[in-house]
């Protein structure tokens, strides 16, 4: 029986010929990661076992980025026990305030991932490197803790779904709107403990930013991790950004997967997940008269140069609508000088928003834009759970930067055509 791409990575990293959905296997670690919520609790854990060192100073990543610069001071303690072990154990890969940025889109910035690795973070969303070709997946902190200090982590191998893109994305469509859709077919729970593996030869009509999107937001489909195929957009990356050897595996023609799921790009149409979870979708020309309070542009799902630049062409020359409160965070700190560089920034200001450094912040209701009772938000960010972004009677409603923008613009859920777009 032949191998997906997920199986064939693991079964690599096992040092196993080859494995099948359902194995428990124990798999070499090419990188961990943990932030300022979840690091201090596989910090804490993995001085009980009273390990002197971690398994390797250059393949563990600490990002403080969800409640940084600290918003109050239990934030701050948070951070400093990150910092202080970071120090101790001389990890490489520390970005503290300054250098450091949203993890998810600062680890492939910084060329600490690339294609046929095998990386575990303590933070659901860690999935996002699949669209580089490798096999990334969400873990508690206990787990990450142990892996931190043994470069190994236990797995049971996932089953897949594949699913075949065929066709080009039409205008004002991008990657999001691509798993908004793939989410609103399936539900949260579709892919549950499986690999989502992307094929077809639409996968090539999507740019890098619109994978890590797409692959960002599988875990929201209960995925365990969400997979590329390497192509030449995929080694240009790695080359631009990664000193790393990277290794290509692709599935065998003989891949069992649990189902197929075929999908025309040219069909999808801007989409909105709705309250309170994100299988509840919506094209925007269904969503009727929803007046909003707050827009949010940023986050490890859209954060990135792209995103900044598609929300901006929309703003160009508007402004915010009066009593919406227009809040934009550049991803990185490179991709914020990036901004500034383009003129984004100002098109930003000059319409009536604010900019942000780099934070994970509103994304969980942690600060720079918690919602009030009642209060309504449009947010390219991923989860718009019950209480996501403030008050459990406010409301999260999941789009792209470009239906963000436009929302801003008009007060009520748009899309750039309703601006003539």
């Amino acid at each position: 029986m032949g191998m997906t791409m997920t199986q064939k990575i693991l079964a690599a990293h096992a040092g196993l010929e080859s494995v099948q959905a359902g194995q428990l296997i124990m798999a070499d670690l090419d990188l961990v990661l943990a932030n300022d919520i979840t690091g201090p609790v596989a910090i804490h854990e993995v001085e009980k076992l009273n390990k002197k060192t971690v398994f390797d100073k250059d393949k563990i990543a600490l990002v403080p980025d969800h409640f940084t610069p600290n918003k109050d001071i239990k934030s701050a303690e948070h951070c400093k026990c990150v910092r202080e072990y970071a120090k101790e154990h001389d990890i490489t890969n520390y970005f503290e305030v300054g250098q450091m940025g949203i993890e998810h889109a600062l680890v492939p910035e910084k060329g600490l991932i690339v294609a046929g690795d095998v990386c575990i973070g303590a933070d659901s969303h860690t999935c996002t490197y699949g669209a580089l070709g490798a096999f990334s997946t969400g873990v508690g902190s206990t787990d990450m803790g142990c892996g931190m200090i043994t470069g190994q982590a236990w797995f049971k191998v996932p089953s897949a779904i594949k699913i075949e893109l065929t066709g080009k994305l039409s205008k004002w469509v991008s990657g999001k709107d691509v798993i908004l859709h793939i989410i609103g077919m399936i539900g949260v729970d579709g892919a549950l403990y499986r690999s989502m593996e992307f094929a077809g030869d639409g996968v090539a009509s999507l740019s890098m930013d619109d994978r890590f999107s797409i692959a960002n937001m599988a875990i929201e489909a209960g995925a365990k991790n969400g997979i590329f195929p390497v192509d030449d957009q995929t080694i240009a990356y790695m080359k631009e950004h990664s000193q790393k050897e990277y290794k290509i595996f692709e599935a065998d023609e003989d891949a069992e997967y649990d189902e197929v799921i075929k999908i025309d790009l040219s069909t999808l149409k801007p989409t909105v997940a709705f309250p309170h979870l994100p299988e509840n979708t919506k094209t925007v020309d269904e969503s009727g008269e929803v007046t909003i309070d707050q827009v949010v542009i940023g986050s490890c799902t859209n954060g990135r140069i792209s995103d900044l630049r598609e929300a901006a062409s929309v703003l160009k020359g508007r402004k915010v609508a009066d009593g919406i409160r227009a809040i934009v965070i550049p991803a990185t700190q490179s991709i914020y000088m990036q901004a500034i560089e383009e003129g984004l920034v100002q098109t930003f200001i000059e319409a009536g928003a604010v900019v942000s450094t780099p934070t994970c912040g509103p994304c969980l209701g942690g600060h720079m834009g918690c919602l009030a009772k009642g209060e309504r938000a449009v947010s390219t960010t991923n989860r718009n759970f019950v209480g996501r972004m403030g008050h459990v009677e406010s409301e999260v409603y999941l789009a792209s930067p470009a239906v963000a923008a436009a929302s801003a613009v008009t007060g009520k859920i748009s899309q750039p055509s309703d601006l003539g777009l």
